[in-house]
């Protein structure tokens, strides 16, 4: 799978908005230790952009960032931990957790994991490029999209249910914001992982992978998840 991990089709319900309002308000706090000012933090305008295209509270963003910057007392201090392993039929999957407690979320990761195989730094990072994406929508449209992603300076495109741009970590805020000057809607940017070798799977054996990797993704310690899955 060239992006984030995702169910196609996933109904939308109020826990699993709930869940996401939680994820993304991690995001902004852990971001917001970089500056509180969106305008000179790059990760933290594109974590409040994404918060508002999920119509989260103003209240909720802006606590979040306060509490990232240290404008407020106590609160929970997240670190990013990254896990690396196999889901069942060797499709390499990298975790990406957001915690307040280490030990909490390397014992969930263990649980999670007896399905597949836990593996150990590297054991799969080397099958992924860690890059720039941008989930975007074309609205009116002045260029194809492989135009516009040589125009905007974009590295690669990825038409599917929707386009996704990819790009080098570095330039991933200025291509999210040229390419509404080409049509596109930019949903969200992101800096992930994009499997070099995506492994195809049909049937059985392709529900039982996504039950595994949906399995990761609604669990509270887990932030994202990326899998090379076609």
């Amino acid at each position: 799978m060239g992006k984030q991990w995702k169910t196609k089709g996933k109904e939308e319900n109020a826990n699993a908005k709930g869940m996401m309002f939680t994820k993304l308000a991690r995001e902004i706090s852990v971001a917001a230790r970089g500056g509180a000012d969106p305008a000179t933090n790059s990760r933290l305008r594109l974590a409040i952009e994404q918060a508002r295209k999920m119509s989260m509270p103003r209240d909720t963003v802006e606590r979040s960032i306060k509490k990232g910057a240290g404008l407020l007392d106590g609160g929970a201090q997240y670190e990013k931990l990254t896990y690396e392993g196999f889901a069942p039929h060797r499709v390499p999957v990298i975790v990406e957790c957001l915690t307040d407690n280490a030990n909490r979320a390397a014992s969930a990761i263990r649980v999670l994991f007896r399905k597949g195989q836990l593996g150990g730094s590297g054991s799969v990072s080397w099958d992924f490029d860690h890059l720039g994406m941008i989930e975007a929508e074309a609205h009116d449209a002045k260029a194809d999209a492989e135009t516009a992603a040589i125009e905007a300076g974009a590295q690669d495109v990825l038409v599917d249910d929707d386009v996704t741009f990819f790009t080098e970590p570095t330039d991933l805020d200025a291509v999210q914001r040229a390419l509404p000057n080409f049509g596109y809607t930019v949903l969200k940017a992101y800096i992930g992982y994009r499997a070099k070798s995506p492994v195809n799977l049909d049937g059985a054996e392709r529900e039982e992978v996504e039950a595994f990797l949906q399995a990761l993704d609604d669990n509270d310690e887990v932030q994202t998840v990326y899998a090379g899955l076609a």
